[in-house]
């Protein structure tokens, strides 16, 4: 299984000075009520000094309840003007993630079927509700404490310096300590983080796969086998969490002794300048406050840092799903309808190939059924046609234009890949159908569904049109999924047609019936049909039969039936 892409961390950082100059007013609106409050607070270890000295040299009561009040008004105001900072930080920090939330989904929406089929839906899920989870908590609480805690330190080290610059010697005695282990948490923390994440990533891929397929592992008797599954998942995740917590262990202590270690070393140069008369009581106070102000924010902001380490990578596995950009060696626009197949090799993964040198062409118009036993390769050569994968080797085009560098845009009006497996999405069924481009009437809508035979169903709709489906509505049946399905296909027009098994919900009185009315529908375009139903071949201009990824027969039903080889087989069998 492949893994989507992780972003680089200069993308990262040329995220953050996009999102930074997008809302460069708000940021300097935030980061100066965080200032205004760090420099309010700055005054609160000045009033404390005075006070001391005030006591030590004797005054009145009135001027220590006037400083006492003092206190009291800049803690006040220092409180309101920081409230007030994380309440726009956290606005703005919902702005951000609002539209990276948008983006992040636009994106996904704009990957190719094959990049997240290949990937596993888990892996996506993981990105768009965990990996988004941890960006907003970090974002809405650790960035504003963060940056509280970095403007803090930076006053009171220059408020320190300013006041008295002999004792903010002391604060040196942390740097040998400090620089060091910082350097070598750094250095180690991301790989061991993003190998971290990536474990839960597969445990929440193989959580979703299980539950998923709950039905087909009962059937096969494989429960047991993916409860094992989860639960070498869970250690997996688990042991990288613990050799996380492991260098926090190290990284945090070490930090907390360095920010610790200044206060001793104040004490005994206070001691020093006082018996010098160098430095009175009230500064050596204000000193020892001004370290103790600083214990708190770089106490926060060790809680929050790991965070946002977290959030770091989780970022970048949020950017790293994101569509490719164009291709320099994109196909011109085809200029016809014909199909050719030529030499096409394909495999889902490098050791095991599953298609080995088709070669085939479609004329336009043409009907071509495939036909051939499970696992044969059927499926894979449908979604090559539609463009869904690109081939190892060889080619697939249209028109003579290789059909996996067509844009989106184009390669949907040239062919359309129809499967059993249909999604009817929560909303009306107007809203259903009009899933292709496109201006429709009431009539044109009407007349799709009555083509695909589902004209009954929509008459018994309360709502008709404009009636609610899906999650938490009225129920949609498999079969009628495919048939609004093939409704969507009618109004996207396509010159092409690839059906896996398109009818395969419908039993078969209702499918041959439902292939008839198509047949109008159909008329003149290109349709390859791959089915397990033989009478669809039977109608088919002709028949390709494959087998262990090979074309081993083609031609029209009446020339295989005569050949006796193994489609005569297929139809012997089945008869």
């Amino acid at each position: 299984m492949k893994k989507l892409p992780l972003a680089d961390k200069k993308d990262v950082r040329r995220w953050i000075r996009e999102t930074a100059r997008a809302n460069k007013r708000e940021f300097s609106v935030m980061l100066g009520l965080f200032c205004v409050a760090t420099a309010i607070g700055l005054a609160g270890p000045q009033l404390l000094g005075a006070l001391v000295d005030e006591v030590v040299g004797g005054t009145t009561t009135a001027t220590i309840t006037w400083l006492a009040i003092a206190f009291v008004v800049v803690l006040s105001a220092q409180a309101w003007f920081k409230g007030l900072a994380r309440l726009r930080a956290r606005v703005f920090g919902e702005r951000i993630l609002a539209k990276n939330r948008e983006e992040f989904v636009g994106n996904a929406l704009d990957l190719p079927l094959g990049t997240v089929e290949a990937a596993g839906t888990g892996d996506l899920l993981s990105r768009a509700t965990t990996d988004v989870s941890r960006i907003d908590h970090a974002v809405r609480f650790g960035a504003p404490e963060i940056l509280i805690a970095a403007v803090t330190v930076v006053f009171t080290v220059v408020a320190m310096v300013i006041t008295s610059p002999f004792l903010a010697l002391g604060l040196l005695v942390a740097l040998p300590l400090l620089v060091p282990v910082n350097i070598w948490y750094q250095r180690r923390i991301p790989d061991v983080m993003r190998r971290m994440l990536d474990k839960w990533s597969e445990l929440q891929s193989t959580t979703h796969e299980t539950a998923e397929g709950a039905r087909t592992a009962e059937a096969l008797n494989l429960t047991g086998r993916r409860i094992r599954t989860g639960h070498d998942g869970l250690d997996a995740a688990m042991l990288g969490e613990r050799k996380v917590r492991a260098l926090q262990m190290r990284w945090i202590p070490s930090l907390e002794i360095s920010y610790v270690l200044p206060v001793p070393v104040m004490l005994g140069l206070g001691l020093l300048a006082y018996s010098n008369g160098w430095e009175g009581l009230g500064t050596i106070t204000a000193m020892l406050l001004y370290s103790q102000v600083m214990t708190g924010p770089l106490n926060e902001a060790l809680f929050w840092l790991a965070d946002m380490q977290v959030a770091g990578v989780s970022l970048r596995r949020l950017l790293g799903v994101r569509p490719a950009g164009s291709s320099d060696e994109a196909s011109e626009a085809p200029r016809g309808q014909d199909i050719a197949v030529r030499d096409v090799r394909f495999g889902y993964n490098a050791d095991r190939e599953v298609l080995h040198g088709i070669d085939l062409r479609v004329p336009a118009g043409e009907r071509l059924a495939i036909v051939g036993p499970s696992g044969a390769g059927k499926s894979t050569l449908g979604r090559l046609l539609a463009g869904m994968s690109a081939p190892t080797s060889g080619s697939v085009r249209i028109g003579g234009a290789e059909v996996s560098t067509l844009p989106d845009d184009v390669l949907r009006g040239e062919v359309l890949l129809l499967t059993q497996e249909q999604h009817v999405f929560a909303g009306t069924l107007r809203d259903n159908l009009t899933l292709p481009a496109g201006d429709w009437t009431d009539e044109r809508l009407l007349a799709a569904l009555a083509s695909v035979g589902a004209s009954e169903w929509v008459a018994s709709l309360p709502d008709g049109l404009d009636t609610k489906v899906g999650a938490g509505a009225v129920a949609v049946p498999a079969a009628i999924a495919q048939q609004l399905a093939l409704a969507r296909v009618v109004l996207a027009d396509p010159h092409t047609l690839v059906l896996d098994e398109a009818t395969s919900l419908l039993d078969t009185g209702s499918a041959r019936e439902l292939e008839r009315s198509l047949s109008a529908v159909l008329e003149g375009r290109t349709v390859i049909a791959i089915a397990h139903r033989l009478h669809t071949a039977a109608a088919a201009d002709r028949v390709a039969v494959i087998e262990g990824g090979r074309v081993t027969e083609l031609g029209s039903h009446a020339e295989l039936l005569a050949a006796g080889g193994p489609y005569a087989a297929l139809v012997a069998a089945a008869s």
